[in-house]
């Protein structure tokens, strides 16, 4: 025979669980795609749904089925317990340059002629940049 209290208590922990994991999913989700330099559709085909689906989740207050939690943190190259805000995530990139290692990764898909030309582009580009940029101002001490 239960008690009461022990009987509440068990009662009102999945609830409190369940908000626990709710509370931020969204704008953790939406932190982790971008952080990996994706769009809402590339994430979506990645993970065998829709852009709208995505978008759904990313904004409402509710998390997807275990099935799906399982492809969007393999899509995201994250645990599930990082998706669900068990254990914390670690120092994403600025969305601005994961777009960039996006891009630069696909220089490789490249046949080796156009990687080098890409290459050389680049270190052009930064040469030049390098010889035009002013000289950085020498600091006075302050006596």
């Amino acid at each position: 025979m239960s008690t009461p209290l022990l009987t509440c208590a068990v009662a009102t922990a999945p609830e409190s669980m369940k908000r626990k994991m709710l509370a931020g999913f969204g704008a953790r989700l939406s932190v982790l795609r971008q952080g990996r330099g994706l769009t809402q559709t590339e994430l979506g085909q990645a993970a065998g749904v829709s852009q709208r689906v995505i978008a759904y989740y990313e904004t409402e207050s509710t998390q997807p089925p275990g099935a799906l939690l399982v492809e969007l943190a393999r899509a995201l190259r994250v645990s599930t317990d990082t998706l669900l805000g068990v254990t914390p995530t670690r120092d994403a990139l600025a969305p601005k340059t994961a777009r960039l290692l996006k891009r630069l990764q696909r220089i490789e898909e490249l046949p080796p002629a156009d990687q080098r030309a890409v290459l050389k582009l680049v270190d052009a580009m930064l040469d030049t940049r390098r010889r035009t940029a002013p000289a950085p101002r020498a600091k006075r001490k302050v006596s």
